[in-house]
């Protein structure tokens, strides 16, 4: 296995050598060029197979020094060469990410009027506690009834284990009332017929419906008169926020039986407004299987593909594969792959580290190849 470390990151690169076996380094090299590389393998005809990412110069080099040996292009680097190309394209038409979209959300749960009969409740008709615990209720048996486990549930509404079982088990919400503040007077009974007046005149600002009940003797906060008011909006929450080209490339790479539901429906939405980022989605999903199950011989059929769609980003790619299509094919259907170099890399930036900079090539390599 072939890769390179960095010695100065940015400036200075080296190459790294792993027996793909045993998983042991093998050797260091000064640098990444070509004719080093070449000549180390020459000295050694008997090698047989050479996983490397796809730089040129390991190519060359691997062409040179073993002609005869098989190349194999890492898999770790094609995924992340497309997930480049993926957001050159997602960025190209960013225009088609700024479409409108409201994800759905749950209706919420009224309180009920007095002439359903509640009038008996305890619980007080348009305080925050009891409408918020009516509305969590409500939801959760709505997802029970369509055969959601309690698990399940409180990962999609982020609540506790305990808190999903409370509501899952009382038959209604007033089982779940404690008894402490029903049909308590509030500082703000006297002046909510005010309130109303107000606001069925227009006002609906609770600060300043909260300065005016003040001058006229109001001595409790903003927060319980905003909380009150806040049912009288009704307003639907919408995203206001376009999601960014990097977000929109995280989506599309990822698995779909992984991806949040919240982010599944954001991703059909953008979807739906643009026909090129459906079809590069497409390729990205079916390039996805190639590599995950090895189908190496689908790979022309699947280039083929991706030139008949306008998409040059894609395209930029794909040209980089056919330049190396061999080794891109050996990739994708062979075992081997160059993640034992990754780590050995991780490795000597380590050792560096350890050496503080005072010592030269030839230590560090003495102490990669012994340690």
């Amino acid at each position: 296995m072939v890769g390179e470390y960095a010695m100065r990151k940015g400036r200075v690169y080296g190459t790294v050598l792993v027996d793909v076996e045993t998983g042991r380094p093998v050797d260091l090299l000064p640098d990444r060029e070509a004719e080093t590389l070449a000549a180390w393998l020459g000295e050694r005809p008997g090698i047989e197979v050479i996983c490397r990412d796809r730089a040129p110069f390991f190519a060359e080099g691997a062409r040179a020094g073993v002609p005869t040996a098989l190349q194999v292009a890492d898999r770790f680097h094609l995924w992340r060469n497309l997930g480049e190309a993926a957001e050159r394209c997602v960025s190209r038409h960013r225009a088609c990410l700024r479409a409108p979209f409201t994800l759905p959300r749950q209706e919420p749960v009224k309180a009920p009027d007095a002439a359903d009969g509640s009038t008996t409740s305890p619980w007080p008709t348009g305080h925050r506690f009891a409408d918020r615990t009516r509305e969590k209720h409500a939801i959760v048996h709505a997802l029970l009834a369509q055969d959601h486990s309690r698990r399940a549930i409180g990962r999609q509404l982020r609540m506790t284990h305990r808190t999903v079982k409370r509501l899952a088990d009382a038959a209604a919400p007033e089982d779940l009332f404690q008894g402490q503040w029903q049909n308590r007077p509030t500082k703000l009974d006297d002046f909510k017929p005010y309130l109303h007046e107000r606001w069925a005149e227009g006002c609906t600002n609770a600060w300043t419906l909260w300065e005016e009940i003040k001058a006229h003797g109001y001595a409790g906060g903003y927060g319980a008169v905003r909380a009150y008011l806040r049912p009288f909006r009704g307003s639907t929450p919408t995203d206001a926020r376009s999601p960014t080209p990097r977000t929109v490339t995280k989506w599309i790479l990822t698995h779909p039986d992984t991806l949040q539901e919240n982010d599944r429906l954001k991703l059909k939405s953008v979807l739906v407004h643009c026909p090129e980022l459906e079809a590069l989605t497409r390729h990205v999903r079916d390039f996805a299987q190639i590599l995950t199950q090895l189908q190496g011989d689908r790979l022309l059929e699947w280039i083929a593909a991706v030139r008949a769609d306008n998409l040059p980003s894609m395209h930029t790619f794909v040209n980089g594969l056919e330049r190396d299509i061999d080794a891109v094919i050996a990739g994708l259907t062979l075992p081997w792959n160059s993640g034992i170099v990754e780590g050995h890399a991780s490795r000597i930036k380590m050792i560096k580290r350890q050496m503080y900079g005072r010592a030269g090539f030839q230590l560090l390599r003495k102490r990669v190849l012994l340690g």
